[in-house]
């Protein structure tokens, strides 16, 4: 079996991992990064995540922590897929011989590759989990983007071509590329540095799994640190209207959002999206590792 069909079907296994076990977290961390900010005196409608998360329970019950699931669920094998494979082949460009391992800046160097081939799906694929999952959050406030109450995938679809044409589902593009490629090649270094160290040294190929679930673990934590308040401007872009629109581009959303809440509102929602990253990347890098080591 070839290495893109391994990566293409480990890839694939591994993002099905990762989204089942982190879509609960990446729902809570939209919500809390979408809620409007309230009029002075008035309470924000989250408390915090866990209040979130008991809204959502109380309102639409458990089914309420996956909505938004089934776009990135059909995308999630193309996803991947690219992303590994992307990783794999800029791997085999950059060995000096078949067979050697990469250093750590070389890995740096696959992921951000990976980070801008995956950014072109990443996007619309984003904007329509953010708008299914942002909807209960701001709907009800006056905020025209989030009116109409949307059916499923699908229909979210449906209604951004029908506003704003092909281009409407790319909205977003640029803070998905400024989240994506930075982020991944931090991922896929610190991935590697920390099994290089439990290994203590360049190979790495009896590592036992509990090796793989901390150092994917870690390195998942390490993508969303790094690149936090990104994913927030991207989200904020991606919810809001298009005939209407409350925000310019990602500079003037940053600006504003300062502006409103200070520095810590690049932070919003920041508890849950730490929370999902070390189990669901954990998942992710086990899942992958172990399947493509299974494919021989």
């Amino acid at each position: 079996m070839g290495d893109v069909a391994k990566d293409l079907t480990a890839g694939t296994v591994g993002g099905a991992a990762q989204l089942i076990v982190g879509h609960p977290f990446d729902t809570i961390k939209v919500k809390l990064q979408s809620q409007p900010t309230p009029v002075p005196g008035q309470a924000p409608r989250y408390a915090g995540a866990v209040d979130a998360v008991r809204q959502t329970l109380a309102a639409e019950g458990p089914k309420g922590l996956y909505k938004g699931m089934g776009a990135p669920l059909a995308t999630v094998a193309a996803f991947n897929a690219v992303l590994f494979t992307v990783r794999g082949q800029m791997e085999t460009l950059l060995k000096s011989e078949p067979g050697a391992p990469l250093s750590v800046g070389q890995q740096v160097a696959c992921g951000a590759g990976a980070g801008v081939a995956v950014s072109f799906l990443a996007c619309p694929t984003e904007l329509i989990k953010c708008r299914l999952q942002a909807q209960g959050s701001v709907s009800g406030v006056g905020t025209a983007a989030m009116a109409v109450k949307y059916g499923g995938p699908i229909d979210v679809a449906k209604h951004v071509l029908s506003e704003a044409g092909v281009r409407g589902l790319f909205k977003g593009l640029v803070p998905t590329l400024a989240r994506e490629v930075p982020g991944n090649a931090a991922m896929f270094g610190v991935y590697e540095a920390v099994k290089q160290y439990i290994a203590g040294g360049h190979d790495t190929s009896e590592l036992g799994r509990g090796s793989l679930i901390l150092a994917g673990g870690i390195a998942g934590a390490c993508f969303w640190s790094s690149v936090y308040p990104t994913d927030v401007v991207k989200s904020v872009i991606q919810i809001d209207d298009f005939k209407a629109p409350k925000y310019s581009g990602s500079i003037d959303a940053f600006k504003k959002i300062v502006a409103s809440e200070g520095v810590k509102g690049l932070y919003k929602g920041f508890g849950p999206a730490m929370g999902r990253s070390v189990p669901a990347n954990a998942a992710c890098f086990l899942a992958y590792e172990v399947t493509r080591s299974s494919l021989g």
